[in-house]
């Protein structure tokens, strides 16, 4: 294989604007702009058009600069177009100025990019002339950027390529590999799609190839045939998820947004009938030596005696030992110490200002936190015969995290508790991605996850990812339902996924691990491969 100055076909700048489309196109896969649902088959074509651009041609190859812009290009657009709404909290609420927030989006999307450049760049560098391994490194080498992206400097792995699969045939992977060994896959796919030749369709590896991904889009349904050995043995837990459409301007305001809080949540909460009564993030906007004196209490008391049990959000803490974003959670078991849950993975700039950025945030007029950190891992809370986990705003993001609670299978939780605010974001397609994210946790985890929000979406998602039930967005209202917590297999005793299994072990090591080694024998193969050029 020779080098040239320049990939032969397109034009550069025609590259280079694939490239960006492609990156758009991928983002919209995640949730579509005019409807919300993920499209994985556009998640595919935005990955076959950037592994087109890069693949390994027989005679000629893309320089490894030319990777790196290419690579670049494609994760900057994809990114900024997935969570470009990070200008509405830093503009419409934040009060910074639009070209500033414009400037701070596009310059988060090109940091985080920058993974995706270097492994794009690297594997143009390499120039593989196996196509099966070139394959298996694209894939390697994208699921290493993933992991950095999600990892490195707190993380924040925000419409990861592998969510677009929620409703697609490599969903079936997701409780063995995750959503970034899902990822990975597609852009196996998508490199080994484009280096297809006609002469492939007579042999027959293509075909096993095709038996695989069909077999894979039939298991979700076998999938769901077979879970039902898992179910629960107590019945259905009945909900009432409250959703109090705060106006986001307004919901620290001690004038307008507090009291208003204060009263509705009180009276749904004083109101509810169901077994498990779930109130958003913050639902509870004060401290709670900061409420009117009784107001806590009185809640307290409710949920002292009878069948029910509460779930609401509240910052606690003091001065002196720190301040902590918290559920706390109500019943006759916990009326002498209250169940509490702190919020463990902070949202940097909102919760925790990162080192050196503090002349960024006072730019802002937003209510920012220095909170302290939960742990990892914290006790499910129990009630009604479930083992109940929650898990506050993007905490969902992190399968890693919430996976740390299923290393004991026989304490491992059976439902999960997602407590979000997204009102910082308008009504914006973000309300969309997190749902899917939460779905996502569902399939790898083959656990329901019930969504208590204050603008949307507050909705229930089963064990195989379907939303049953869910309220109307920026809607004042009491999403009713039931869910039934699954984990009991009447045959074998508690029952986990291989994923939550391996990743409450080791975490995301073994995918560290497996990009690693595929480094590695790529490097080997390219140096056999100058060997016998010579």
């Amino acid at each position: 294989m020779t080098r040239a100055s320049s990939t032969p076909g397109l034009p550069l700048a025609l590259q280079a604007l694939l490239a960006v489309a492609a990156g758009v196109a991928q983002a919209a896969s995640l949730a579509w702009p005019w409807g919300g649902e993920p499209l994985w088959w556009l998640q595919i074509v935005s990955m076959v058009v950037l592994a087109w651009l890069v693949r390994p041609r027989a005679t000629v190859s893309v320089p490894w600069q030319r990777g790196v812009v290419i690579g670049g290009l494609f994760a900057t657009a994809w990114l900024a177009g997935t969570f470009w709404w990070l200008f509405i909290s830093m503009h419409s609420y934040g009060g910074l100025a639009a070209p500033l927030a414009v400037a701070a989006v596009l310059g988060l999307a090109a940091f985080l990019a920058s993974y995706y450049a270097a492994m794009v760049g690297l594997f143009c560098r390499l120039t593989l002339a196996n196509r099966v391994l070139a394959a298996i490194i694209f894939g390697a080498f994208w699921l290493l950027a993933e992991l950095a992206r999600g990892i490195w400097w707190t993380g924040f792995p925000w419409g990861a390529g592998g969510y677009a699969h929620v409703d697609g045939p490599l969903a079936a992977l997701a409780r063995y590999v995750g959503v970034y060994g899902i990822g990975a896959v597609a852009a196996v796919l998508a490199m080994y799609g484009v280096q297809l030749r006609g002469a492939d369709l007579g042999r027959w590896r293509t075909w096993v190839l095709v038996l695989v991904v069909v077999s894979a889009g039939l298991s979700p349904q076998l999938l769901c045939a077979c879970s039902s050995t898992v179910r629960s043995k107590v019945p259905p837990m009945t909900l009432e998820l409250l959703q109090g459409n705060i106006p986001q301007d307004e919901k620290f305001q001690s004038g307008s947004g507090v009291p208003l809080a204060l009263k509705w949540y009180a009276e749904a909460l004083r109101d509810a009938k169901a077994d498990l009564v779930v109130a958003p993030e913050t639902a509870i906007p004060l401290l709670p030596q900061q409420l009117i004196p009784g107001y806590l209490e009185g809640i307290q008391q409710r949920y002292a005696q009878g069948p029910q049990a509460a779930l609401l959000g509240i910052p606690l803490g003091n001065e002196a030992l720190g301040y902590t974003n918290s559920v706390l959670g109500l019943s006759p078991a916990t009326q002498a110490t209250p169940y509490r849950y702190d919020k463990h993975h902070l949202v940097p700039f909102g919760e925790f200002i990162p080192p050196f950025f503090k002349w960024f945030t006072a730019m802002m007029n937003i209510p920012l936190g220095d909170f302290n950190r939960g742990l990892v891992g914290q006790p499910s809370f129990a009630w009604a015969g479930q083992r109940i986990a929650p898990n506050i705003c993007y905490e969902d993001l992190f399968g890693e995290e919430l996976g740390a609670r299923f290393i004991d299978p026989a304490q491992a939780p059976t439902v999960f508790v997602n407590f979000s605010n997204i009102g910082w974001f308008g009504d914006t397609v973000a309300i969309d991605q997190h749902l899917n994210i939460s779905r996502m946790r569902t399939l790898e985890f083959e656990r329901p996850m019930v969504r208590a929000t204050n603008t949307g979406a507050t909705a229930i998602i089963d064990h195989r990812g379907v939303v049953t039930q869910q309220l109307a967005r920026y809607t004042r209202g009491v999403l009713k339902g039931e869910v039934q917590g699954r984990g009991l297999d009447a045959q074998s005793g508690w029952h986990i996924t291989p994923y939550a299994w391996w990743v409450s072990r080791w975490g995301l090591v073994p995918l560290w691990i497996f990009g690693g080694v595929a480094l590695f024998f790529a490097l080997v193969a390219r140096r056999l491969q100058t060997l016998r050029g010579n």
